[in-house]
């Protein structure tokens, strides 16, 4: 159980670099999002990868320094354009880090194009030279726009993927057209994804620095929802059936009231991310495992799976595991008999 990590570490230590991703559809106000990060004082020590600067529209009076392809914002924060791929800008900006060419950072933030299909992105950050450079993908936040929004989840794949993978969804445009509809459709897509409302981009960044994996109120707030679709209780668990199905895209829940042995849960993740991954956009749960005192976190991007976190703060026995997975054409029975095994296989080890 040592490769389960705390949910917070002690300053000075090795902690990666967070990295948070900013996508959403064109005109969903992702642009004006991060035209108001930018000049928040909240996010100094944060460089900030986007397109062009043209696009973004950075006030001049804010620029303190210009470097090659980089601006120093008077608020500490250093934004940076693509040049070549992601990976060769998070190199560049490691590098020019080390050698002092540029004031070192504590966050990255990356605006992707409107048309971009978030998976390749999350794929490359889980490169080798990302961790080794002290870089980790933390959360993923998705602008959806109110007008709009339910035409582009209808008709482009690309923004079904863009809302799956999310942690946090902004819903903008909320004075132009009411977004009931809209927010119950998210919610159903991706049960455990953050759902706020944005007006003219404003959004504080801590919230988004926030969104690092559960705390220990979010964790009982997600344990003890009424999340609409998850079937009754039938013999020790339960899964979702597919009114939640969005172009082939659906959420299930996986239910668990017993303690479960950690391998078991490994084994079952592990073989999902390697025969699926391709088809999942989203894995996020609480776990009771056994011999643990407090809850488990656990969260995946389609191959890439998170180390699990204990949970700090939490008080009282854990009441049970839930596991939500947000992906293409996935059967709930399915995975629920993938675990049904791993737990048998288990068994027969130890026996």
């Amino acid at each position: 159980m040592n490769e389960i990590t705390e949910n917070s570490r002690a300053p000075g230590d090795n902690t990666p670099i967070g990295i948070y991703v900013i996508t959403g559809f064109l005109g969903s106000g992702k642009t004006t999002l991060l035209n108001h990060l930018v000049s928040d004082p909240a996010m100094a020590d944060t460089a900030v990868i986007i397109n062009e600067f043209g696009e973004v529209g950075i006030d001049h009076a804010l620029v303190e320094k210009a470097f090659e392809d980089a601006l120093l914002l008077s608020n500490g924060c250093l934004c940076c354009t693509i040049r070549g791929d992601l990976l060769d800008t998070l190199e560049t900006l490691s590098v020019r880090r080390d050698m002092g060419r540029i004031p070192a950072f504590k966050r990255v933030v990356i605006e992707t194009t409107g048309l971009a299909d978030p998976a390749p992105i999350v794929e490359s950050l889980s490169d080798d030279m990302v961790a080794a450079r002290g870089f980790a993908l933390r959360a993923i936040a998705t602008t959806v726009d109110a007008v709009h929004g339910m035409g582009q989840l209808d008709s482009q794949f690309e923004s079904v993927k863009q809302a799956g993978m999310a942690d946090l969804l902004l819903v903008t445009k909320t004075d132009l057209a009411d977004a009931g509809a809209l927010t119950r459709r998210l919610r159903a897509l991706n049960p455990g994804a953050d759902i706020e409302t944005v007006l003219d981009g404003r959004l504080e960044p801590e919230r988004l620095f926030a969104l690092d994996g559960f705390d220990a109120k979010a964790a009982k707030d997600w344990l003890g929802a009424d999340h609409s679709g998850d079937g009754e209780h039938e013999h020790d668990h339960h899964h979702s059936p597919d009114v939640n199905a969005h172009n082939n895209v659906r959420a299930i829940s996986i239910i668990r009231d017993t303690p479960l042995p950690w391998p078991a849960v490994r084994a079952w993740l592990r073989s999902l991310a390697s025969l699926r991954g391709a088809d999942i956009l989203r894995m996020k749960g609480i776990l009771c495992i056994e011999d643990v005192g407090v809850p488990i976190a656990v969260h995946g991007i389609q191959s890439m799976l998170h180390p699990p976190k204990r949970l700090k703060g939490w008080n009282g026995e854990t009441p049970g595991s839930r596991v939500v997975f947000i992906g293409r054409d996935l059967d709930a029975g399915g995975v629920n008999h993938a675990l049904d095994t791993a737990l048998a296989e288990h068994a027969n080890r130890h026996s």
